[in-house]
């Protein structure tokens, strides 16, 4: 019996409350708005040979070089980033998409692994980012850094994990980054064809999910599939080319259509031209509350009324307390 309560006293954990009146409130800080924020982890999933390595590896470029794929991307100066990778090799194929990418390799940082694997728990990984300034930690493939002894498909085990790895984001507001290879489960439900146990899905603040555009051989699709912390971004799309990645920018494309490999059933922001066309037929100039309630009955966001208005030149004045959308010099098709 004094034993039995030996034991239990050591097991016993003093309770410590703490009164919300005592928190400091924060706003979260973007690396990518919505997609990508600081101090959380944000998981990258996809088949593979999908692109995801691609695009992150483009991303890293750009960040070296103090620029963002898109004006949602707020990069004001060179970013450090730790890049964990174990299944391409650093010499023959990392570098040169990196070179190929024009990234400041000086600024791009690997752990070496010669004498011990990492994994998502190691001490090596808060030491790398302290030593560096890292903002960014991308571990490629996830599955590659989980430790010997660690079952992803056990929820305690991939809790454990991941909590630990998302107070390391927090505590440094360092943006971490899991890419993910998706498993063969039949359906289109992108949480559950993830990795593994749920709760790597459940801890992750954002999941974006890169995959091929049916009918497309060269696009790629990027979607997201969960935000905890802002309203979801817009579909976005690459083109992967012989001379390399090209960013494309906003897309109208679903993750069941991505994951169903359907083609998307219609093309928004063509729709959105089209409809501005036909308008300009018959009105040289239209109020721009017409257009917008336009838009809106078929189904089409504000942000592609804006793209389809940019890219056919179209500028709007003001007349009184209205402002009006010029359709007299629409570009033609």
């Amino acid at each position: 019996m004094e034993e039995f309560m030996e034991q239990r006293n050591e097991n016993k954990t003093d309770l410590k409350m703490i009164k919300m009146s005592d928190v400091q409130s924060q706003t979260v800080d973007w690396l990518w708005y919505p997609f990508i924020p600081y101090g959380k982890l944000t998981i990258i999933q996809g088949d593979p040979g999908d692109g995801k390595t691609t695009l992150i590896l483009n991303i890293a470029a750009r960040l070296s070089k103090g620029e963002g794929l898109d004006n949602d991307m707020k990069v004001t100066e060179p970013v450090n980033i730790i890049y964990q990778t174990a299944e391409d090799g650093l010499a023959d194929t990392v570098k040169p998409r990196l070179e190929l990418a024009e990234a400041v390799c000086e600024r791009i940082m690997v752990i070496d692994e010669t004498e011990k694997s990492l994994s998502m728990i190691d001490e090596r990984l808060e030491t790398a980012i302290k030593r560096t300034g890292a903002r960014v930690l991308i571990l490629d493939p996830i599955q590659a850094y989980l430790g010997g002894t660690m079952d992803m498909n056990r929820a305690n085990e991939a809790r454990d994990m991941t909590k630990r790895l998302s107070l390391l984001a927090e505590k440094y507001k360092c943006a971490i980054l899991l890419i993910g290879h998706m498993n063969k489960a039949g359906g289109n439900k992108a949480a559950y064809r993830g990795m593994g146990s749920i709760d790597f899905f459940a801890v992750a603040r954002s999941v974006l999910l890169v995959g091929r555009i049916e009918g497309e051989p060269d696009l790629r699709a990027v979607v997201q599939i969960k935000n905890n912390l802002a309203a979801f971004g817009h579909s976005k799309a690459f083109r992967l080319t012989e001379t390399g990645f090209e960013w494309i920018g906003d897309y109208e494309i679903t993750a069941d259509e991505v994951l169903g490999g359907i083609a998307p059933k219609v093309n928004k922001l063509e729709q959105a031209k089209k409809m501005l066309r036909e308008l300009a037929e018959t009105s040289a100039s239209v109020q721009s509350s017409e257009i917008f309630d336009m838009a809106e009955d078929l189904n089409i966001s504000k942000r592609t009324l804006e793209n389809a208005k940019k890219e056919l030149g179209i500028k709007a004045r003001r007349i009184g307390n209205s402002w009006y959308w010029d359709l007299d010099k629409v570009k033609p098709e």
